[in-house]
């Protein structure tokens, strides 16, 4: 015999093992429980948190004006890509060169002046002045250059226009 069925017999050790698993099941089931009290506690707070909404009606708002917000800046973004464009070719580079195109004219009364966009393409205006009349010319700039003879003025004159920031 052993020692222990000398005090006990064995399936009374047993059971006595049996009720000090339950004892502690039934410990364990009680903490268990207090905390799945306190976590729904936490969670009704959390759920009435803002003026007794629901965590899931604030998210649906949320949601829904983040979607919104994303549809709003998706129209901006097109609306800046086209007025992008529009700004690339209109004109926004301007420079003027006057010069005294005669000898026997006291001051710089001609001039050139050069109207072009981001990319070159504009026109470059010249007008030759004398005593006795005054000449104007056009002459089309497309990326900086003109099918047409160009002055050394007109040249300088789409030079500085070109050398401008772009945007």
């Amino acid at each position: 015999m052993n020692a222990l069925e000398q005090i006990m017999p064995l399936t009374w050790w047993g059971i006595a093992l049996l009720g000090c698993l339950c004892l502690i099941s039934y410990l364990l089931i009680f903490s268990m429980n207090n905390k799945l009290k306190e976590f729904r506690k936490s969670y009704l707070a959390l759920q009435s948190y803002m003026k007794g909404n629901s965590l899931d009606e604030l998210l649906g708002e949320y949601l829904a004006e983040v979607k919104k917000i994303r549809e709003g800046l998706a129209q901006t973004e097109k609306r800046i890509e086209q007025t992008e464009v529009k700004l690339r070719s209109s004109v926004d580079r301007a420079e003027l060169v006057r010069f005294n195109a005669f000898d026997n004219m006291g001051s710089d009364l001609s001039f050139a002046l050069a109207l072009l966009n981001q990319e070159g393409n504009g026109v470059v205006l010249s007008s030759i002045n004398s005593r006795e009349e005054s000449r104007v010319y056009a002459k089309p700039i497309v990326k900086g250059e003109s099918t047409y003879h160009l002055s050394d003025e007109e040249r300088q004159v789409i030079t500085k226009a070109k050398d401008t920031v772009k945007v």
